[in-house]
């Protein structure tokens, strides 16, 4: 299966024609978070019409609550707090972030983000039609793609989760861009999406191969 990932487009869809295009041949997009810039959910349509493939989108800090709605009513897969299997691949889904200094709308507490997350990667851990575990979320998991000046931003409660499912697909850190592994699970940073970023994500439908991993701007 190939994977267009974007994040962080924040309203601005001006590159998402673009990377469509250059993207070529893929399966599935998939959408981590800051979708709108504090608004207007209904901006979620405008941004699902651009994709003739199916959508998994999940909201960031940036957006309101309210968004769950307009997702839900889109032709995009609204997959905060869900999990959607296609194939032997199992996507699990949650949108905002862990605390932040800024008071974003859609934030969690860490709690809540391990509570949401045990539950969905337990049953798919123990479900013999996962052959691969997508765990789709705007934060980071602490110490991995996460990184600003001043230390380690992302969840700690995500952190529990590496080893424990195979890929993880994330933004809200524009400054950490990119890919690294940590121990099983691969984590991606697709980049900003409103500054013509985004990642191509192939997972082979055999579980030995690895998952590959290239990035692309337009």
């Amino acid at each position: 299966m190939k994977i267009l990932a974007i994040s962080d487009p924040h309203g601005d869809y001006s590159k998402i024609k673009k990377i469509i295009e250059k993207a070529g041949d893929f399966d599935l997009a998939v959408v981590v978070g800051d979708i709108t810039n504090f608004g207007p959910d209904e901006k979620v349509n405008e941004l699902a019409e651009m994709f003739d493939r199916p959508v998994l989108a999940i909201p960031g800090n940036c957006d309101q609550r309210s968004i769950l709605k307009a997702l839900d009513n889109s032709k995009a897969v609204n997959l905060h707090g869900k999990a959607e299997q296609i194939g032997n691949i199992r996507f699990i889904g949650l949108g905002g972030s862990n605390p932040t200094p800024f008071n974003t709308p859609f934030e969690l507490s860490e709690e809540e983000i391990e509570k949401a997350l045990e539950g969905m990667v337990c049953s798919a851990e123990n479900s013999g039609e996962c052959g691969t575990i997508v765990l789709l979320t705007h934060a980071p998991p602490h110490g991995a793609r996460d990184e600003l000046p001043f230390g380690h931003v992302g969840s700690k409660a995500i952190q529990k989760f590496l080893d424990r499912v195979d890929l993880i697909v994330c933004g809200h850190i524009h400054e950490a861009k990119g890919m690294e592994k940590a121990g099983k699970t691969v984590v991606v940073n697709p980049g900003e999406a409103c500054k013509g970023s985004c990642a191509l994500i192939t997972i082979q439908e055999t579980e030995d191969k690895p998952i590959e991993v290239e990035f692309v701007e337009v």
